[in-house]
């Protein structure tokens, strides 16, 4: 399959890397990436070359969230055609999620909004010194619904609280501490510390890998589907109100919402 907003890199040892890849967008997301994300996802895990898949951003972003210019579809959409597209990300999301392969996310910049979720869904990510991120939504009036799930799965209620709803900013540092991250280094270690990840697999039974992943995502806190469901209805609500008409037209127009007054 040709891919129009993702990379997909190949070693012969067995290691994928895909790779966002709308660098002048901050490899934000819009329609386009996130049907070849779960593309992607479905491709990579019938592959049986690929032992390991490395996620990460072309640029110095990983991943600034949502598209504006899909933003304004959704906004301007009904809400069936809403509801259709939080499930496709929704769909994304669950397929990198349960990816039968070992999901390492490089996360060598900045994330924010789905950006977030997508570093949610990796079995372990590593970011870097000053890297900067958040759950950016409340700012728009809307909410991090469809993330919510895979974001909750990671951090835990009491951790998520702390940063779900205020769309504050944090470094690596915190991400770390939130549970994000795995580890933190500086950027010219980012490689090195991806390659120790990586080698440990290579030794290890591909089957059992997987095998081992799934018993984790069973016993552990694994989405329900009706929990997806509830967010992507959630996420529908949200953009009819009058507060995220008023957030994402004030951002569009570079002015203050009317909550600041």
């Amino acid at each position: 399959m040709t891919y129009e907003t993702i990379l997909i890199e190949r070693e012969a040892r067995g290691v994928a890397r895909l790779v966002l890849n709308r660098v002048d967008k901050h490899n934000a997301m819009n329609a386009a990436m996130i049907a070849e994300l779960e593309a992607a996802a479905a491709e990579l895990a019938v592959d049986e070359r690929v032992r390991v898949v490395v996620l990460t951003g072309a640029g110095t972003s990983f991943c600034a969230g949502g598209d504006l210019g899909w933003m304004q579809e959704q906004m301007a959409a009904d809400s069936p055609t809403r509801a259709a597209g939080a499930g496709r990300l929704a769909a994304a999301l669950g397929a990198l999620n349960t990816l039968p392969k070992p999901l390492i996310g490089r996360i060598q910049g900045q994330a924010f909004g789905g950006g977030m979720g997508l570093m949610a869904v990796c079995d372990v990510a590593v970011g870097v010194t000053g890297a900067k991120f958040g759950f950016t939504e409340t700012r728009l009036g809307l909410i991090p619904a469809t993330i919510g799930p895979y974001v909750l799965a990671r951090m835990g209620e009491a951790m998520a609280r702390r940063v779900f709803m205020s769309s504050r900013l944090f470094d690596a540092d915190e991400a770390q501490a939130l549970g994000l991250l795995a580890s933190v280094v500086a950027p010219d270690d980012l490689d090195a510390a991806i390659e120790a990840e990586i080698k440990p697999y290579l030794a290890c039974a591909p089957g059992a890998v997987a095998s081992a992943k799934a018993l984790a995502l069973r016993l552990g806190a694994a989405p329900a589907a009706e929990d997806v469901a509830y967010s992507i209805g959630e996420l529908v609500a949200r953009w009819e109100t009058d507060e995220a008409a008023e957030g994402i037209a004030a951002f569009f127009a570079k002015r203050k919402p009317d909550w600041l007054g």
